[in-house]
């Protein structure tokens, strides 16, 4: 009766949900009783997933810490700068979204086994998305017994972070088979329900899949990689890359909408001001504004050495002087603006990702080709994407402070530490793909490529043991979150044979993942 509850409030409140938005045209049925479209549900399933988990600009700016982008500036050290949480637990409440896509391909039947099919590939990707996150997040989670509440499992058996992956890699297959057989669908904010779309994507998350287990993967799923590819039903720009674009409604608005008195006390880290005039990379000017005090001390604001980072690692009370001295570069106004709700998309996957992916597997040996061909056309692709973006302009402000990116810088990019170094060691290469993947995140409130960090430990995220905040150990970084505690009572038994077997018997946030070890 408890998981019937769930789905009736559940389709009654995406009954109930309207607006002119692209989050919230859900389209209506007038058999309510029985039935709803399953647009709606893939409308409300796709906005959960990933629209930021609390549209303010505090807490999005938060979510852009942990990575090492920006830097906080005020005397209170923010845990998330200084790998410390507020929460260090995460628990499995979006599996229970399953039974919302469960209802949502039951009620895609009426419209045809085609209509069935899409829908029943967007269920297969999203469990596969989620249960992607939940397992690097903790180690072993429930995933074959997971959404079976209706069948009676109510303490789901949590399976060994090897098969989970597995399981992953498959239902991603399988996703994408059930797109191919489908047709494009209603209710996808993320696509506009282009099955074509979502085919290459579940394709790229299995490269994904892969390359983050690649210390474990086996010689068959190297051998899946390079299929794969050779398959080459791929992204192939930008204009495939999974985003969450969004709007003047205010129902989808930028996260960091009207932030200006957040905006404030948040500047570009050192480690990414430093790295960007090393490649004399134009994002500089896209991202952040000039030093207060170096304008003032006569430098330009279209010159990189009016730029300046600030130690992520030091004193909170440390920083909050260099405030007062305007010694930093502050988040680019732009982001802040109050001219526009839509701001910048929220890039999920991306096909510049996806290029980086690639290149690192050729040089691991795993295919053959031309990783500086993957690597250079990934970077064109991110700088195209900034020389396209809208840029709202602050009164008296200069697009990019006067130094813009246009198509002659980007064909004229690759020269110095941006040339590939094909002369140079495998990991000098690889290093440039990583901190390439790594510039993708900026400002984008999500914690994604910190998995990549634990695998690859590139860029170098500074660690001040003086300053750290991390309870457990802190002179490391920590490679886990807990489970969520409720896990102690609601599934008692499992949680624990799963603390066992992996952690010793201890849930902390040092234990090493299997996929790490």
């Amino acid at each position: 009766m408890k998981n019937l509850k769930y789905i009736f409030l559940t389709v009654f409140s995406l009954m109930i949900a309207s607006s002119c938005s692209n989050f919230e045209e859900l389209n209506t049925n007038p058999d309510l009783a029985n039935t709803v479209p399953p647009s709606m549900i893939a409308t409300q399933v796709l906005k959960d997933t990933y629209r930021f988990w609390n549209p303010n600009p505090t807490d999005y700016s938060t979510a852009n810490l942990w990575c090492k982008h920006i830097a906080r500036l005020d005397t209170n050290g923010n845990p998330y700068q200084y790998y410390g949480s507020y929460w260090p637990y995460t628990g499995f409440g979006t599996f229970k979204k399953l039974t919302d896509l469960q209802k949502m391909v039951e009620f895609s039947k009426a419209q045809g086994t085609q209509a069935e099919s899409s829908y029943t590939g967007l269920a297969l990707f999203m469990k596969a998305y989620w249960g992607f996150q939940l397992t690097l997040d903790l180690g072993d989670i429930p995933y074959s017994e997971a959404g079976k509440a209706l069948d009676g499992i109510f303490q789901p058996k949590y399976d060994k972070q090897a098969d989970v992956f597995v399981s992953i890699l498959n239902d991603f297959q399988a996703a994408e088979a059930a797109f191919a057989a489908g047709k494009n669908f209603g209710g996808d904010i993320m696509y506009g329900g282009d099955v074509t779309k979502w085919r290459k994507l579940c394709n790229t998350m299995q490269l994904k899949v892969i390359q983050t287990i690649s210390k474990k993967a086996t010689a068959a799923q190297k051998s899946r990689f390079a299929a794969i590819v050779a398959a080459n039903n791929l992204m192939t720009g930008s204009a495939d890359d999974l985003k969450l674009v969004f709007s003047e409604d205010p129902n989808a608005t930028y996260p960091f909408y009207n932030g200006e008195t957040n905006r404030i006390y948040n500047a570009g880290s050192q480690l990414l001001v430093d790295n960007l005039k090393i490649l004399n990379d134009r994002r500089l000017f896209y991202f952040l504004e000039p030093a207060g005090a170096l304008i003032t001390a006569g430098k330009l604001q279209s010159d990189y050495d009016a730029y300046a980072g600030a130690p992520t690692e030091i004193a909170s009370e440390t920083l909050a002087l260099g405030k007062s001295n305007n010694s930093y570069s502050l988040v680019n106004l732009r982001y802040a603006s109050a001219a526009s709700r839509a701001g910048d998309p929220a890039l999920k996957v991306t096909y510049s990702e996806q290029c980086f992916i690639i290149a690192e597997a050729i040089e691991e040996g795993w295919l053959t080709g031309s990783a500086q061909t993957y690597y250079e056309n990934g970077v064109k692709a991110q700088l195209a994407y900034y020389m396209n973006i809208p840029y709202a302009l602050a009164a008296g402000q200069i697009k990019a402070h006067g130094t813009p990116i246009t198509q002659a810088y980007i064909d004229g990019y690759f020269t110095g530490e941006a040339a590939y170094k094909t002369a140079g060691t495998k990991l000098e290469r690889e290093q440039q793909i990583w901190m390439q993947r790594w510039l993708i995140s900026y400002f984008q409130g999500n914690q994604d490529y910190y998995y990549t960090f634990l695998r690859t430990k590139y860029p170098v995220f500074p660690l001040n043991p003086a300053t750290s905040m991390n309870a457990e150990d802190k002179t490391k970084y920590p490679p886990r979150l807990k489970y969520d505690t409720g896990e102690i009572t609601n599934n008692p038994v499992n949680y624990k044979a799963a603390i066992d077997s992996q952690y010793a018997g201890f849930d902390g946030t040092q234990g090493i993942p299997w996929y790490l070890q």
